[in-house]
């Protein structure tokens, strides 16, 4: 019997910590996996709804706008894609730790597997927060461009600059994700 086994299944429970450390190393891992892809899909959605609204708003009063600026809605779209390569990225280790079948008699395996799942779970909830809000972000800018681009065309240029600095905050977010992810080999 390992000692995992002893804390969890004797109800010798010493305080939060063991209710953690009972909690299957790969049920973590693919709960990164789910909040990677999910929050980075609601924030790219998110985004597009801020975006669409105004742009389809604007469109009415300058039609020239439409294709010119469903650059905005692009760049909500690339946070969803974000999310989709760290997804793929903690899928891959998460199946690694699947197949280790020693986990579940060596305590010392246990715990380098649960601390692997640890950082899968943590990589996927950074990831996808800083996604959720970067596709908010790009969303609001993207807006106000529409509506700037509408009233006055030469502004268009200056706040897709602004959005772009607002959609790196999704890159740095999968760069960060990529290290942490990094630490569950």
């Amino acid at each position: 019997m390992s000692a995992a086994d002893f804390v969890c299944y004797t109800q010798d429970y010493q305080g939060w910590k063991d209710i953690f450390y009972c909690i299957e190393p790969v049920s973590w891992a693919y709960m990164g996996v789910a909040l990677s892809l999910g929050l980075s899909i609601i924030g790219a959605a998110w985004g597009i709804f801020i975006t669409g609204t105004s742009l389809v708003g604007s469109a009415i009063k300058m039609p020239r706008i439409k294709s010119k600026n469903l650059i905005s809605v692009i760049f909500c779209e690339a946070v969803a894609i974000y999310g989709v390569i760290i997804a793929i990225i903690l899928q891959t280790r998460a199946g690694a730790l699947i197949d280790n079948k020693a986990m579940y008699t060596d305590p010392k395996v246990y715990d380098e597997s649960l601390f692997k799942a640890y950082a899968m779970f943590g990589a996927g909830l950074s990831v996808g927060l800083s996604n959720l809000f970067c596709g908010v972000c790009v969303g609001v800018t993207g807006a106000g461009c529409a509506l700037a681009d509408a009233q006055t065309p030469s502004t268009f240029v200056k706040i897709l600059i602004i959005e772009i600095f607002g959609s790196a905050l999704g890159l740095f977010g999968v760069i960060i994700g990529i290290i942490q992810a990094g630490k569950a080999q």
